[in-house]
């Protein structure tokens, strides 16, 4: 079973990584290009993009089971994936009365009696436990039903802090393969960004931790996943180049308090600390660059110093920043 104690007060988290000539998120409608705010020179970044480097860092360097996933490398239906999760699990199931309806006695998985092991099914997903997920759960044989589980952790699509031009001009790829009696070649184009220094704002619902059972030892699996998973899962051609530059996790003391968003009190500077307009960002190509300004971070989580009963922080040493002036605790 999944062990700790179920999260009881709220956080909220602000990442930020960057992009070095690479493509951070393709837009299949747009030929892969990185998505883009084309109107204002912004890069954009789905929050499924940032959940799919989490689950599969936890799939490939925690050894967790994911329910959004393949099975040994072929996509199966949620159905599926359910049922190959009970027979994974099989010589526990067989080894305890209480879940042995979860075996029918020619040895296949009967997944129409999982609506009754919820508790046992969410300790195996730490991705549902996370995001949330709709299920198709059969409550009775031959009818069809599902259960649709709210994520208490959540992220709003990243954007980038800076102004990006973009794509750059594309590269034209090719490939050759070896066909019985000749070679074969494939021609396509790749997309990338200069740079974008990319913001995410994320929240952990207490509320909503009731009913994936999210714990506090899930929350500092989070943690590491955020922090580690895209220099470790972004290594594709087109996506290597990313790097995880600030991670802040504000803990609150009650699960009925948001601030709301964080990048709004994000500034860049120059390195004298003098800001960048906007316009201006256009010519970041590392952190080297710029720093980043937390004083109206520091000052909106300091007035409200009566909500807050933990600041987690990690920073890249390749990031300067000035004017943090919050206590932390430090990953």
């Amino acid at each position: 079973m999944n062990n700790g104690k179920i999260i009881g007060k709220n956080s909220e988290i602000l990442f930020l990584y960057d992009a070095r000539m690479c493509n951070p998120n393709g837009d299949p409608d747009d030929e892969n290009k990185p998505r883009m705010d084309y109107s204002r020179s912004i890069n954009l970044v789905s929050d499924v993009r940032l959940k799919r480097y989490i689950r599969d860092f936890l799939a490939d360097y925690k050894n967790k089971v994911i329910f959004i996933s393949k099975v040994k490398d072929k996509t199966v239906s949620a159905t599926g994936r359910l049922k190959s999760l009970i027979l994974a699990n099989k010589q526990e199931i067989e080894g305890n009365n209480d879940l042995s309806d979860l075996i029918k006695s020619n040895g296949e998985p009967d997944d129409k009696n999982l609506p009754k092991h919820l508790p046992w099914l969410l300790s195996k997903l730490i991705d549902v436990r996370f995001f949330g997920a709709t299920m198709p759960l059969k409550a009775e044989e031959g009818k069809g039903a599902s259960i649709t589980f709210t994520g208490p952790v959540q992220f709003n699509w990243g954007y980038s802090l800076n102004k990006v031009t973009g794509p750059l001009d594309s590269s034209t790829i090719t490939s050759t393969f070896a066909g019985a009696k000749e070679e074969y070649g494939s021609m396509g184009k790749e997309y990338r960004l200069a740079y974008s220094l990319i913001a995410f704002h994320g929240i952990i619902s207490a509320t909503r931790a009731k009913y994936t059972h999210l714990t506090e030892n899930d929350v500092d699996l989070l943690d590491d996943a955020v922090i580690n998973a895209i220099p470790l899962e972004a290594t594709s051609r087109s996506k290597i180049g990313q790097y995880p530059l600030l991670y802040i996790r504000v803990e609150y003391s009650s699960p009925e308090f948001f601030i709301g968003d964080f990048r709004q009190y994000v500034t860049i500077t120059d390195p004298s600390a003098n800001e960048i307009p906007f316009d201006k960002t256009i010519k970041l190509r590392s952190p080297k660059d710029y720093q980043l300004d937390l004083s109206k971070l520091s000052k909106k989580l300091n007035d409200n110093k009566n909500n807050l009963l933990k600041v987690y922080f990690w920073k890249n040493s390749e990031l300067s920043i000035n004017n943090w002036d919050i206590s932390y605790e430090e990953f």
